[in-house]
């Protein structure tokens, strides 16, 4: 049997995402009966719960109806796999069958094809939400000077605390594990944060223009309320606080990773 089989049963759904049925997947690794794959697929799960992933977001368990010896349909359950789903199910089924094998090789390298694109992504939303957030912060800054701010730390602090829960630029500084040098902006932030760091810093902006905000205790207290308000905001929709999301490696080096991309790209012949 070819690799590309399990390209061939694999599914989109309507929002264009891949899975697979548990059904295709059993058959493609010669199961002959279902039931034996079952207790595969319960190994599975329990290493994906292990790995720290949420399992639903990888099994989902489904009704499809299928042909029967007398051309009749019946209902059947069967269970939707994510790609990463079906990497843990070659992994933990018979090692013996040389479709396993197979199996294993081809999860593991597109499993490692879509890690290396979501992240790739995930640099480029980064670059560009810095890039933004920088622009913006310069505006900020020019509405603080406007309303008569004269520390710009102690401005900047209240807007942090606002969106930290009461965390500093330096207790962030610290719980990130930054050296001195390194700026809490440009280090260790993934785009989910700096999202919510950039809706801060466009709203307080034009909160402190609209408003006509006066006085350097005014304009400290609308950047805290701002923040305040930002983290109400992703707390409500069910998001992780902004000191809690995973850090994330320096921008410099997602930047470096694009450019090698890109250069990739550049030396592959044209066909």
């Amino acid at each position: 049997m070819k690799e590309n089989q399990f390209e061939t049963i694999k599914r989109i759904d309507d929002s264009g995402s891949e899975y697979w049925s548990s059904r295709d997947l059993a058959k493609a690794l010669e199961y002959a009966d279902y039931r034996n794959f079952s207790a595969v697929l319960t190994k599975a799960q329990v290493a994906c719960e292990n790995s720290g992933e949420v399992i639903h977001n990888h099994f989902v368990e489904a009704d499809e109806m299928v042909t029967i010896g007398s051309g009749a349909e019946k209902s059947v359950t069967t269970i939707y796999l994510s790609r990463y789903a079906c990497y843990l199910i070659v992994q933990n089924s018979d090692p013996t069958k040389v479709v396993v094998a197979k199996g294993q090789s081809y999860f593991a390298i597109q499993t490692r094809r879509q890690e290396t694109t979501d992240n790739l992504v995930e640099d480029n939303k980064r670059v560009f939400l810095r890039d933004e957030v920088k622009k913006h912060n310069t505006s900020l800054m020019q509405a603080a000077a406007l309303a008569g701010v004269q520390s710009f730390a102690i401005f900047q602090n209240a807007g942090y605390k606002g969106l930290y829960g009461g965390l500093t630029t330096k207790d962030i500084h610290k719980r990130k594990k930054l050296s001195k040098s390194q700026q809490i902006l440009d280090h260790h932030m993934n785009s989910e944060e700096l999202a919510a760091n950039l809706f801060r810093a466009t709203q307080t902006d034009a909160k402190i223009r609209r408003e006509s905000i006066k006085g350097e205790g005014m304009a400290n207290l609308a950047h805290f309320e701002v923040g305040q308000k930002v983290r109400n905001t992703i707390r409500n929709i069910g998001g992780t606080m902004p000191e809690d999301l995973p850090t994330a490696d320096g921008i410099g080096k997602a930047k470096t990773r694009i450019n090698k991309e890109v250069r990739t790209q550049l030396s592959k012949p044209n066909k």
